[in-house]
């Protein structure tokens, strides 16, 4: 008898990880995509000078970000999100990459922005926006 009822919990336990691994999942928020459409159409309007090419991957960065929690990523920071949605994200190095121009932007003075990396950090924001389902 005892042997029955521990077999019949242990196949029990058995079952529910199997079914929270494999079960339904969370259907994933949609993204407002005409507001990232309008926003991302705005930042480009700012390419145009130098200044405003670091403003673009700075905005960039945040509309990303905004994509990544309001998809409910997990993360304290924006590096702990991207790390949470590296399976929805097609180009990881490029949106790392965007990424990492962002913060040597910010947090170091005196960098010189190359119209190439400026093209080559959009070009990842806009992957990963669009991989997102916000573009």
């Amino acid at each position: 008898m005892i042997w029955f009822l521990a077999v019949v919990i242990i196949f029990g336990i058995v079952m529910l990880a199997v079914m929270s691994r494999f079960g339904p999942r969370r259907r994933q928020p949609k993204l407002n995509h005409e507001y990232f459409e309008q926003q991302w159409i705005e930042l480009l309007a700012r390419v145009k000078t130098p200044e405003g090419m670091v403003l673009a991957i700075i905005d960039g960065d945040k509309l990303l970000d905004q994509a990544l929690k309001k998809r409910h990523f997990k993360g304290k920071t924006m590096g702990e999100r991207l790390v949470s949605a590296q399976r929805e994200i097609s180009d990881n190095d490029a949106v790392w990459y965007a990424h990492k121009l962002r913060n040597r932007l910010v947090h170091e003075p005196n960098v010189r922005l190359k119209k190439k990396e400026a093209q080559t950090a959009l070009t990842g924001f806009r992957q990963g926006l669009k991989d997102l389902g916000a573009l």
